[in-house]
């Protein structure tokens, strides 16, 4: 047990890195502005939408907020610790190698299973610009079987998926069903990612300039077509108008699609060790990134919940050329603009995922958690080589046999995870004093504040939502029974995090990081949590046959403690 919570000191002399050092401030936040603004927006944006309706508006807020708290701590953690790897270094500094090796495993959703969803809503964003076009790809050819099949069963509305189901050619019994243009971007990317980083930089920069525009054009044009009465749409049940029609439990319903837009600071921790100068830039590019795109959401999802009936946006991946189409706005040469932009938006977001998967096996192969030949980098491009084709590999097979929205539950939830983990970290992390050019989180101690601000919290919200709050003591209600469950654990860490920081000298800020992750955390069903379960006992099986056995900093400890003398 001593082992698996061993620290890896990383203020300790390391081997000059061998990836090239060639991001600067502007392309950090480039990149960090590629991975939110994309996936969120052009993707998962629709998902969210329909789940909780425009008081989904609150919920990219408060998200805002929980990712402000988390991306300062990542950012302490990032200057502290230059080195690439994200959450998985920050917790093997914190908590020790089998911390680690959880979080590690946890980020392969994150980034891996997080591009198939992308890829998904690529194809979608491609599929209609190819229409525009004059161009027709036919359904089975541009849907997943499996959303298909799905869609058929829970009898879908949706064209595609029926059109997908009806028209697939038979091989034997089986329907030929596959999404081909996902599976050929996962291809592109995975070159690019190949070739090197600074070609990926600077593909990268461009398609961000276009997508900015494009965002901005919508805001503006979009903002003509405004319905006041979208955003109060009629409750059936209540017969009440509501920018909530499915209460708040709705809007929690719609956690992993808004918290899935959230993840691009996590990638640029990502991308230390290829940062000029990490420990001054790599805060900075975080919290521009997260300021930039809140704001950018929050007009977006009054734009599209005032132009469409949040209910139209049921299974739709590409929300934002949906809003122009000839049954909505009916502006095609915006749905055109918006199509091409979407292709250029989304590529992006695989590109930056795809650069930051391989780069975490890098550093756990150097760690010896992984085979070394994860450790290979390209003579050439100086690239980890190996890592980024094993990577495309696993984006490319779920494309075949999964869905989206159990492709973006499965991601949220370990990438909320790794964040509760990071703002933990730093409140357990060893506080040296502030180093030059280093960024610190401001220290309050949260003794006397944090146990009042969680009993205001819980009063206030119980004020607000007394109907609501009511359901946790519901036990035989049925419907709430899940969300149920999840308050009333989150209540019970509450309560204990407030007792612990009244007893313990706690900093504040990560403490409402940790608070805030948790708290989202609740809006994920029994069914993610199963999944997630799932996959962690799959990566304790590795860990324990290969990890643990071959730990550099396991040998390390072991040679040191039989040649004590030899200690510095």
């Amino acid at each position: 047990m001593k082992n698996l919570l061993t620290r890896k000191d990383y203020n300790a002399a390391a081997a000059p890195s061998e990836l090239k050092k060639v991001l600067g401030l502007g392309d950090i936040v480039f990149l960090g502005i590629a991975s939110i603004i994309g996936a969120g927006s052009f993707s998962s944006l629709g998902e969210a939408i329909f789940a909780g309706g425009p008081g989904v508006i609150f919920l990219y807020i408060i998200c805002g907020f929980a990712c402000c708290f988390t991306a300062m701590c990542y950012a302490e953690f990032a200057s502290r610790i230059p080195t690439a790897g994200s959450a998985y270094t920050y917790a093997y500094a914190s908590f020790g190698e089998i911390v680690a090796w959880i979080i590690g495993w946890t980020l392969i959703m994150e980034y891996s299973f997080g591009n198939v969803f992308v890829s998904f809503s690529w194809s979608n964003y491609f599929t209609s610009f190819m229409k525009n076009l004059g161009i027709h790809i036919p359904e089975f050819l541009s849907t997943s079987y499996f959303e298909a099949q799905k869609g058929i069963l829970s009898g879908t509305l949706n064209q595609r998926l029926i059109n997908a189901w009806e028209h697939a050619p038979m091989l034997g019994n089986l329907k030929i069903i596959v999404d081909v243009p996902a599976l050929c971007i996962n291809l592109f990317i995975t070159w690019v990612c190949y070739i090197g980083i600074k070609e990926s930089r600077n593909l990268n920069n461009v398609f961000v300039l276009i997508k900015l525009i494009a965002i901005v054009l919508i805001i503006i044009v979009g903002s003509f077509y405004i319905d006041l009465s979208n955003w109060t749409p009629l409750n059936s049940e209540t017969n009440l108008r509501s920018m909530m029609p499915n209460g708040f439990s709705g809007v929690m319903a719609a956690v992993s699609g808004v918290f899935f837009a959230y993840v691009g600071f996590d990638a640029l921790s990502v991308l230390s060790e290829e940062c000029k100068d990490p420990k001054r830039d790599l805060p900075r590019a975080m919290m521009i990134t997260l300021v930039v795109c809140t704001t950018v959401y929050v007009l977006l999802v009054l734009v599209l919940t005032g132009m469409v009936d949040y209910r139209a946006f049921d299974g739709i991946g590409d929300p934002l050329s949906f809003i122009f189409n000839s049954d909505n706005a009916n502006l095609i040469w915006m749905e055109f603009i918006i199509s091409i932009v979407g292709v250029i938006a989304i590529t992006t977001v695989l590109l930056v995922y795809q650069m930051g998967q391989p780069r975490i096996w890098y550093v756990m192969s150097k760690d010896g958690l992984l085979p070394k030949k994860f450790q290979t980098i390209h003579p050439k491009y100086k690239t980890p080589s190996f890592a980024t084709v094993v990577t495309g590999i696993i984006v490319a097979i779920p494309i075949f046999f999964t869905e989206k929205t159990f492709i973006l539950d499965f991601t949220s939830i370990g990438t909320i995870f790794a964040f509760c983990i990071v703002c933990g970290g730093i409140l357990f992390y060893p506080q040296p004093k502030k180093g030059k050019g280093q960024f610190k989180i401001p220290f309050v101690n949260a003794k006397y504040v944090f146990p009042w601000m969680s009993i205001a919290a819980v009063a206030t919200f119980y004020y607000l939502y007394p109907d609501f709050f009511a359901t946790i003591l519901e036990w035989g209600h049925p419907k709430e029974g899940e969300f149920r469950m999840s308050m009333s654990i989150y209540l019970l860490l509450l309560f204990g995090l407030a007792v612990l920081t009244f007893f313990k000298k706690l900093s504040l800020i990560p403490l409402l990081g940790l608070a805030s992750c948790l708290y989202l955390l609740t809006g994920m069903t029994h069914n993610n949590w199963f999944w997630f379960l799932v996959w962690f006992a799959i990566g304790m099986v590795v860990y324990i046959f290969y990890g643990y056995r071959n730990s550099g900093l396991r040998k390390q400890n072991s040679n040191n403690s039989l040649a004590p003398d030899d200690q510095v």
